[in-house]
């Protein structure tokens, strides 16, 4: 299995804690003829559960290596993966009555011209008394910190895949600008007990609530409601804000 992959399921894949909200929002609103609309779908966290509960799934990504994963996951559900960017996407003739972004995906896309140009193209996809649900994780939301030697730190998230130890440390998030970054440090241990080790950022838009319904409503969504997804031993909380025309 392909490293991009363990290390994708490793730090975002085990999260559960929004499925509930998302597959409530399918029940409500998708009929057996239309599709939800995943955009970040990586392996299909949310895609497969969606289709497991009988619903059909575009699942939109950037990253050729996470969707090629999810088509065989999802081998034999109605599942269809597009490779696109979210600040640009078009597929003609699709409208959606979902469109779900979980888990900050917006808060990757590069700053308030890209969450304008993700909106444009989710409104222009949307079908009739169809919603726009995205999570964002609020600043108040992130505690800073930076591990020096002998400090505590947070547990790494660990998994042992055909004879090899992956593990994935926290060492730092720091707030730069109008970002926050998350460093970790992985490492892998072969079953010799050979390590090699690498470091990784990923930075996430500061965004707030009322930032984001203005950048929605510059493309014609306005907000309809709110919802909260509680935090976890592993994860900060995040906020729901779902929008329709």
């Amino acid at each position: 299995m392909s490293e991009v992959i363990v290390w994708h399921d490793l730090e975002c894949g085990r999260y559960r804690q929004d499925l509930s909200l998302w597959l409530e929002l399918a029940s409500q609103l998708v009929l057996s003829d239309d599709a939800v609309l995943d955009v970040g779908a990586g392996t299909g966290r949310v895609t497969i559960p969606l289709a497991q509960a009988g619903n059909r799934v575009v699942a939109l990504d950037l990253d050729p290596l996470l969707l090629a994963e999810l088509e065989r996951r999802a081998a034999g559900l109605a599942v269809q993966t597009i490779r696109a960017d979210a600040r640009d996407f078009e597929l003609p003739g699709r409208r959606f009555p979902l469109i779900v972004v979980p888990m900050q995906t917006v808060q990757l896309l590069g700053g308030r011209d890209a969450h304008r140009a993700f909106f444009s193209r989710a409104r222009s996809h949307l079908g009739p008394g169809g919603l726009v649900a995205v999570a964002i994780a609020a600043a108040e939301d992130f505690e800073e910190f930076e591990w020096r030697e002998g400090d505590m730190v947070p547990l790494p998230d660990i998994a042992e895949i055909d004879g090899r130890a992956y593990f994935s440390q926290p060492t730092a998030v720091r707030r730069i600008e109008g970002t926050f970054v998350l460093e970790r440090h992985r490492e892998i241990v072969e079953a010799d007990g050979a390590r090699r080790g690498s470091d990784d950022r990923i930075a996430l838009d500061i965004l707030t609530v009322e930032a984001l319904q203005h950048a929605a409503a510059l493309a014609g969504l306005h907000l309809r409601t709110q919802r909260r997804i509680e935090a976890t031993e592993e994860h900060i909380g995040s906020e729901v804000v779902i929008f329709g025309v």
